[in-house]
């Protein structure tokens, strides 16, 4: 049984672990603003202890994110960039493997609509029986529903 953990990357990333087996067994939002005396690549840094605090407590076998391409701002498209980039570096010291996964793809798998709006995945969600705090866990719950019916995990 691999443990799947599904990322909707950014500030406030979202995210949802399980497996086809046990199906959905955590899930939340991790807030990585940055603090006021922080330096530029701290939120990068509490954002690899974060991964390995999840490992360590559900041993992930596989990751999917959602592979954005598109950004409304500067400033979201470099915290993506650099979210991205720690995560594949460290699914890459521990051989995990990672897929990003298509923003259309999510929204359709989930709602049948390409470009539904967040209010639309937060509603796919809770009509699967989660109750969402954002829009950031929802897109993680529907990811990780979609990874869980790509691979099997």
């Amino acid at each position: 049984m691999t443990t799947t953990l599904a990322l909707d990357l950014g500030t406030k990333t979202g995210w949802a672990v399980g497996s086809k087996n046990s199906g959905v067994t955590a899930s939340g939002t991790q807030n990585f603003t940055p603090r006021r005396f922080d330096g530029g690549g701290m939120r990068f840094l509490r954002f690899r202890r974060w991964l390995d605090e999840i490992n360590e407590s559900v041993d992930v076998g596989e990751i999917s994110f959602e592979e954005v391409r598109r950004h409304q701002g500067v400033d979201a498209a470099h915290a993506y960039g650099g979210f991205l980039a720690h995560l594949t570096a460290w699914a890459e010291e521990r051989k995990i493997p990672y897929q990003g996964v298509p923003v259309g793809t999510i929204k359709s798998h989930a709602t049948g609509k390409g470009n539904a709006g967040k209010s639309q995945m937060i509603a796919a969600m809770v009509a699967k029986g989660h109750h969402p705090g954002d829009d950031n866990e929802a897109d993680a719950l529907a990811i990780l529903y979609w990874a869980m019916d790509q691979s099997g995990g």
